[in-house]
């Protein structure tokens, strides 16, 4: 800021924040965007209601990659009047091509009821202020607790655990679009430019070819 006082006003907004749910050793309160700078509690409670709902989101959405790979699929049609099986269904983003329309018509539809019964069909402002950030009056069996330290460190497992899942799925969501397996099968990836240095010295296992800075994604041999 320039000056003494104008950085102790800064770090008092910042400070108003420290003792919320996800604030957790060793990083503290993290905000390397600055976005809690201007003190705004009202803009803070909107974020945190839109990370506890991508984070659950995401811990679904990577459960989702996961379980149909070492479970196995519903038995039976997806769509019997078009012939196609669950079982039909590839895991991943493979999967979008082939669900029918009707299909994605349904679970848009779900999406937008679950996303209004969650506001209890109010306006979105209204009911977000009315309501403890990711609490919709569901109380989850055998997780939910009156007991406060319990329910304090449950609910803040629930954000690391979502941040967590935001990291794995965004992942697992590169990871099948350039080898088309979630858990990026190497062999998968034929079109990688780096498979160029493969047969070079200095490419051993376990490791392989290891370039974490992408120097060699041009395959340029000269350089």
């Amino acid at each position: 800021t320039g000056d003494i006082w104008g950085g102790l006003a800064k770090s008092a907004k910042i400070f108003a924040f420290e003792n919320e749910l996800g604030v957790q050793q060793p990083v503290g309160f993290w905000d390397p965007l600055g976005l809690s700078e201007d003190g705004d509690a009202a803009v803070f409670k909107r974020r945190r209601i839109s990370e506890i709902k991508h984070g659950r989101i995401s811990m679904l959405a990577a459960m989702g990659y996961i379980t149909p790979t070492f479970a196995g699929k519903f038995p039976g049609y997806l769509s019997a009047s078009a012939g196609l099986k669950f079982a039909d269904v590839p895991n991943g983003l493979a999967a979008i091509s082939k669900v029918p329309v009707f299909g994605w018509i349904q679970i848009v539809a779900y999406a937008l009821y679950v996303e209004a019964s969650a506001l209890n069909f109010g306006y979105f402002d209204e009911s977000n202020s009315k309501l403890a950030p990711g609490d919709y009056g569901w109380k989850p069996p055998l997780l939910a607790t009156s007991v406060p330290e319990l329910r304090k460190k449950r609910l803040n497992a629930e954000l690391a655990n979502g941040r967590l899942a935001m990291m794995a799925i965004i992942g697992m969501f590169f990871q099948d679009g350039l080898t088309g397996s979630a858990w990026g099968d190497w062999s998968l990836y034929t079109a990688s430019p780096l498979r160029a240095f493969e047969g070079e010295l200095g490419v051993q296992a376990p490791v392989g070819f290891w370039d974490p800075l992408g120097l060699s994604k041009n395959g340029d041999a000269a350089v």
